[in-house]
């Protein structure tokens, strides 16, 4: 029992589409301990300290000044992630230098936020590990990350859910956009599909 104590468990990694990543920006731990979990509040109700997306990698680029630091533009159907990897995270690197967009991929890594000159605050992934995956994969996670975010909506008035209330103190946001937004990924499926199926010939 004691030694369940001292091995901290890995938090669960959330699917989220980026519509919903990028609208969040408030960031909170659940204890003083300064090794606690930073958190990533997600707009529909629900904490985030590690998150699982997968989409097309469009493009990457070393921004970095002294050392490699990658930066990664991951597009799902909603919207687009950034990722950015350096000599702390090794491998995510060394995925996105010998990546060629456009390429699938599947992430998973922490949200780290951070405020830009203006005032606003972004969000970004800092990528634990990037693997490339087929199309098959990716709509499969486009499916249940529609899932994921339609059963945190039908949640999100439950008096007892906590993250819902954070949400609603922290975001003037409507819940509704996500539910549109995981239809129309769901619909965009449909379009890739009729563009890969083979045309009919016209009978001659």
């Amino acid at each position: 029992m004691s030694q369940n104590q001292t091995v901290p468990t890995r938090e669960v990694a959330r699917r989220v589409f980026a519509r919903e990543f990028n609208d969040g920006s408030y960031t909170f731990k659940e204890s003083e301990d300064e090794r606690a979990p930073l958190y990533l509040l997600l707009p529909t109700g629900e904490r985030a300290n590690r998150v699982f997306l997968v989409g097309t990698l469009t493009e990457k680029e070393d921004v970095g000044e002294d050392n490699e630091y990658w930066r990664g533009r991951i597009v799902d159907p909603t919207g687009t992630f950034f990722v950015y990897a350096g000599q702390y995270q090794p491998e995510a690197a060394s995925a996105l230098r010998d990546l060629e967009p456009p390429a699938y991929v599947a992430v998973v890594g922490k949200p780290r936020t951070y405020e830009t000159d203006d005032g606003s605050m972004n969000v970004s992934v800092r990528p634990e590990s990037i693997s490339t995956v087929d199309a098959a994969t990716r709509d499969r996670w486009v499916v249940e990350t529609a899932e994921r975010t339609l059963d945190r909506v039908d949640h999100f008035d439950d008096d007892g859910n906590e993250y819902a209330r954070m949400a609603r103190e922290q975001y003037d946001l409507p819940v509704d956009d996500y539910v549109d937004a995981a239809a129309s990924a769901l619909g965009s499926l449909d379009d890739t599909d009729e563009l890969e199926e083979p045309e009919e010939e016209a009978p001659a």
